[in-house]
């Protein structure tokens, strides 16, 4: 799964890279972006709530991930034939590409989850998101060289998207093959007995009214290109390598965050959240260079802990029988204020720029008790699977 998670980010993490000047040069607004960008966070998270409802109930996680895989890869190459002026169909694509995540997601995870039974739960989602964010290194740096001495050139971008449909194809080939190699990975973990179905117990409120904070607080990388792009911070045809830098810093901080989350458990979270929290004063704040690569740094960082830690901790805190289910009400949650977010952000940034970077660093750091109070009720069971 990290094999196909590489080449899956390959393709639609190389198209995110460019979506804030691509969508720019198609004419929507800052507000439009930052709508667009978070309404496709939020439907790529709340129907996972569903999906992952579907995935308990018929046991048919390869199933829901193969359907979503299909979904997610065909709608970037898609992009390639939209017209010029055509941001509306642009954006109903990209719309569609996290829709087809959120079919797929919940069983992904559930999938790496039973893995993570035999190597830990922070080793395994931290392996896969490495995998993950080599994959989304790739992607904006080919973007990069497609581009390269080419901007504000619409046929280039549409090129761009044309190639990404390479590993898009070779995602869902090597997913299919997995299917065949491992069809009952739900197997590497035994069912508890002792265990009961999904619970809201007072440690997995506080951890989820920790993550809304969070994902609201988290600006999108679309509406950081944009302001680099319109500040003239750096020329456009190297804002793919700017993407390509955090998702470097992203698949490192992965390994490292996760494989702390084994020993340490949310304290890890509560670490990775306090050095992420002002990126925002970085990349918004300054006008030069070193300010912004600054800011891109942590904001790789936050990412690297939401794709791995927070996952792992869904993985330690629900049952096997309610896996999918529990990854399903995290991610409908998470994106759902991610949409919260990005919407309040895009239209304070036409605004005031001070007043979106005080709330995107303030709902950050009121996660970090709330993630605190989590662990400090965990029972000693959830305690032991998370370090």
């Amino acid at each position: 799964m990290g094999i196909v998670s590489l080449f899956s980010d390959m393709t639609y993490e190389g198209a995110r890279s460019v979506y804030g000047a691509y969508l720019t040069l198609m004419g929507a607004s800052a507000a439009t972006i930052g709508f667009v960008t978070g309404f496709g966070e939020m439907i790529g998270y709340s129907f996972r709530l569903l999906t992952g409802y579907l995935a308990d109930k018929t046991h048919k996680y390869w199933t829901m991930a193969v359907i979503g895989y299909i979904v997610n890869m065909a709608a970037i190459p898609l992009l390639a034939l939209v017209p010029q002026n055509g941001w509306i169909w642009a954006c109903g694509l990209i719309v569609a590409e996290r829709a087809g995540k959120a079919i797929r997601q919940p069983a992904k995870n559930t999938l790496v989850s039973y893995a993570g039974s035999q190597i830990g739960n922070g080793k395994a989602f931290a392996i896969q998101e490495f995998l993950d964010q080599i994959g989304a290194f790739i992607g904006p740096v080919l973007l990069f060289l497609v581009l390269l001495g080419k901007s504000e050139s619409l046929p280039a971008y549409s090129l761009g998207f044309a190639i990404l449909g390479i590993p898009a194809l070779t995602t869902v080939i090597i997913l299919l093959i997995a299917k065949r190699m491992f069809p009952h990975p739900e197997n590497f973990e035994p069912v508890n007995s002792d265990e009961k179905p999904l619970q809201f117990k007072a440690s997995f409120v506080f951890y989820l009214v920790a993550i809304c904070l969070f994902a609201f607080g988290f600006i999108d990388f679309p509406l950081i290109t944009m302001h680099a792009l319109r500040s003239k911070i750096i020329a456009e045809a190297y804002l793919p390598l700017l993407y390509a830098g955090a998702m470097l810093v992203d698949a490192f901080s992965a390994l490292l965050f996760g494989w702390l989350y084994d020993r340490l458990g949310m304290r890890a979270l509560i670490l990775s959240t306090t050095l992420s929290a002002c990126y925002a004063v970085f990349a918004f704040a300054f006008t030069s260079q070193w300010a912004l690569f600054i800011g891109v740094g942590l904001w790789g960082i936050g990412m690297g802990a939401q794709e791995s830690i927070l996952k792992s901790a869904v993985g330690s805190m629900v049952p096997k029988q309610s896996r999918s289910t529990g990854y399903g009400l995290f991610e409908t949650l998470f994106g759902l204020f991610w949409f919260l977010g990005s919407w309040a952000m895009g239209a304070l940034y036409d605004q005031s720029l001070v007043w979106m970077v005080v709330l995107s660093v303030f709902a950050q750091l009121l996660a970090i008790p709330l993630f605190g109070a989590a662990a400090r009720r965990l029972n000693p069971s959830q305690q032991n699977t998370a370090s």
